[in-house]
């Protein structure tokens, strides 16, 4: 098993991962991590089932990815090959006539410095080999993780190109919002609104899958939740804190059923006349009146736990 570590090791060696990815050398890791889903997305056996060489780019690309998002690997790999483009470079300057001089003159001194060349060259490989090792028997996160986002854009390519989508009757996700708020520059509660209490409020409509506080205006952040139903509860619902109410609105298109409202007004009069036509039964408008009147104990909680907090802070 070791030997066929080392073989591995030694194709990837020989490889340009940099070329394989289609980047430049000094590429960032987010670049890098780009590329691969990109690159990989082409060439995955699920979409290539009649195609084995697709298979083994498909691994080409994951081992690229372990060497060049791993610091050590990729340090020990760029040594490695600029050591090689720089032989590379000494050979293609030198032409024929040189080349001869070279061979005639630095005979008896070019045996010498071929051991201390190979046994440098030999110990870079070495600590790329023992790198890489290292790489598959902790496994590498990144690996997974890049490979987990690619599975869940192809199931959401699936699930986008089956009739149901299509037609609207199965329901679409995920969704985006946008989130305002009052706040000054030098506020650093952000007027009450951290990430933390923006996901207790939002939760209870649904799934959040992400929420991304903008680092320019701290009084705006978007808010992605995992259904377009839960998006449109918390814009017709959620008025956030009562010092501070909160102005939500959709990033993306919205669905048709999706009517945005004000929500900073709606926080004003719980049964103003925008909510009631949007209660369509008896039913329907008893339900809503229970959420506001959780959502209204909900904020009282959030500022007595902030007040608490303040004070815990300055004792």
């Amino acid at each position: 098993m070791a030997a066929g570590k080392m073989s591995a090791s030694k194709e990837l060696m020989q490889m340009d991962l940099y070329g394989l990815l289609g980047i430049e050398a000094e590429a960032t890791e987010k670049e890098i991590k780009k590329a691969y889903r990109q690159k990989a997305l082409t060439c995955h056996p699920d979409k290539n089932p009649d195609n084995p060489r697709a298979a083994e780019l498909f691994h080409q690309l994951s081992q690229a990815l372990e060497i060049l998002t791993d610091g050590a690997a990729r340090a020990a790999y760029d040594k490695l090959r600029k050591a090689k483009e720089a032989a590379a470079k000494r050979t293609q300057k030198l032409d024929e006539k040189r080349k001869k001089v070279k061979l005639d003159l630095e005979a008896r001194e070019k045996e010498a410095q071929t051991r201390v060349t190979e046994e440098e060259e030999a110990q870079v490989a070495r600590t790329l080999e023992q790198e890489i090792i290292r790489l598959r028997e902790e496994g590498s996160r990144q690996l997974e993780e890049q490979q987990r986002l690619m599975r869940e854009q192809m199931k959401l390519e699936k699930t986008q190109k089956t009739p149901g989508n299509r037609t609207g009757n199965t329901e679409p996700g995920p969704a985006r919002l946008k989130l305002k708020w009052k706040c000054k520059k030098d506020d650093d509660t952000r007027g009450g609104y951290t990430e933390d209490v923006l996901k207790r409020l939002l939760q209870k409509y649904g799934e959040v899958l992400n929420i991304v506080a903008s680092s320019k205006k701290k009084g705006s952040a978007i808010v992605e939740f995992a259904t377009f139903k839960a998006a449109e509860l918390a814009v017709r619902n959620e008025a956030g804190l009562l010092n501070n109410p909160l102005q939500i609105s959709w990033l993306d298109t919205p669905p048709p059923s999706a009517v945005p409202e004000t929500v900073g007004k709606m926080a004003s009069n719980v049964f103003s006349h925008s909510a009631q036509d949007s209660v369509r039964s008896d039913r329907d408008y008893e339900s809503l009146v229970l959420m506001r009147m959780r959502q209204a104990a909900e904020r009282q909680r959030l500022i007595e736990q902030l007040q608490k907090e303040d004070e815990e802070a300055n004792t």
